[in-house]
């Protein structure tokens, strides 16, 4: 049965009354507590006892109807993390996605600017110019293997220059424009490379044959070759500079001797282009043929001392050359004395086949001075 259907139907309580009673009620509750709120002389709360009661009996309350609140807030947290983990799962398949684009463009990134380095790091000896090229087209075909790269006589391109990659020589240039190049490979049919097996020392030409390994011919020297043993180019006839790498020998199916290129270890299509026409270029040929001496200066001048030093070496010089003259001078002027009869021996007697040699000329004594004696030596002689 309703409120209103009981016997208290026509009560009406005002609300303001009601409220305004409960206030001064809650009031003259406080004023009681506060008043009532002494120290003991223990030191303790005079309404300790009552407070401890009603929190004991009022906790277990509030746990009871705090708990509804606990779990709520746990469900709601719970299910706010559930939603948020699935917004934040997207997101970051998201993220992934447009950095595994990123991660590919870097990773190929890394591959040519290695490829570039060892591009650049590229050395010859003695140093030749080169210029760095991308090859642009592909021909290939049962005889023909070519490439075209972006490079040409506007950098310093001429018909004749090596080809060479990070790893070793690819060929030469055969055909020259402004812009464009054309390069023959080693593998071309009308390819043929001097070149020198590096153990050995000892020379072959590589000739094309259409096949990705071209063959070695006209080797020198017998067991001057084994299989493993690096190929390099010779320099020999001055159309290529001498210590390029080539490939590895090895024992074809045929029986024949090839190379496995170095060139076929990675993708020909950064390439550089050795400015290289003949050995003339690489030095002056004046500086070559210069005459002996040429790069002498003239002596300084020398200081008195060493001035004093080359008079006095110079007379002392020039008194020995006199004594020896005077010592000459008067070997000529002594008397010659007659020199012995020979001696019989048994080959006397045996005819003479040739002439007689002719006595030698003693000089008149007459022209001789005779020598000059002091005035006063013993005797008076004049």
């Amino acid at each position: 049965m309703a409120f209103r259907d009981g016997p208290f139907e026509n009560i009406k309580v005002p609300l303001a009354w009601t409220a305004a009673v409960v206030v001064v009620v809650a009031i003259i509750g406080a004023i009681f507590l506060l008043l009532g709120d002494r120290t003991t002389p223990e030191g303790g709360s005079s309404m300790g006892a009552a407070r401890g009661g009603f929190e004991a009996t009022a906790g277990p309350v509030g746990g009871v109807f705090a708990a509804p609140v606990r779990w709520g807030g746990a469900a709601r947290d719970y299910v706010g993390g559930y939603f948020f983990a699935i917004g934040e799962n997207r997101r970051l398949k998201a993220e992934i996605a447009e950095l595994r684009g990123w991660r590919d463009e870097a990773i190929a990134q890394k591959n040519i600017n290695g490829r570039y380095e060892a591009l650049l790091g590229l050395r010859t000896e003695p140093a030749v110019a080169m210029a760095t090229g991308r090859a642009i087209s592909d021909a290939r075909g049962p005889f023909n293997r070519a490439k075209l790269i972006d490079v040409g006589s506007a950098k310093g391109v001429r018909i004749g220059n090596p080809v060479v990659t990070e790893h070793g020589l690819v060929g030469r240039i055969s055909g020259v424009t402004s812009g464009v190049s054309r390069v023959v490979l080693l593998t071309d049919v009308a390819s043929r490379t001097p070149v020198m097996i590096e153990r050995t020392d000892a020379r072959a030409m590589l000739t094309g044959d259409g096949g990705d390994s071209p063959r070695l011919e006209f080797i020198r020297g017998a067991g001057s070759i084994q299989a493993g043993d690096r190929i390099l180019s010779s320099g020999d006839g001055g159309g290529l500079p001498r210590g390029l790498p080539v490939g590895v020998a090895a024992k074809g199916v045929d029986g024949a001797w090839r190379v496995k290129l170095f060139s076929d270890h990675g993708a020909v299509d950064y390439v550089r282009v050795l400015l290289f026409q003949t050995f003339g270029q690489l030095v002056s040929p004046d500086a070559l043929n210069a005459p002996p001496l040429a790069g002498l200066a003239t002596a300084p001048e020398p200081n008195a001392a060493e001035a004093g030093a080359i008079r006095d070496a110079a007379a002392r010089r020039q008194t020995a050359q006199q004594a020896q003259a005077e010592r000459a001078r008067a070997a000529a002027a002594a008397p010659v004395t007659p020199a012995a009869a020979p001696l019989t021996t048994p080959n006397a007697a045996r005819p003479a086949t040739t002439a007689p040699r002719p006595a030698v000329a003693t000089p008149p004594p007459a022209p001789v001075a005779a020598p000059t004696v002091p005035t006063d030596a013993p005797g008076g002689a004049a």
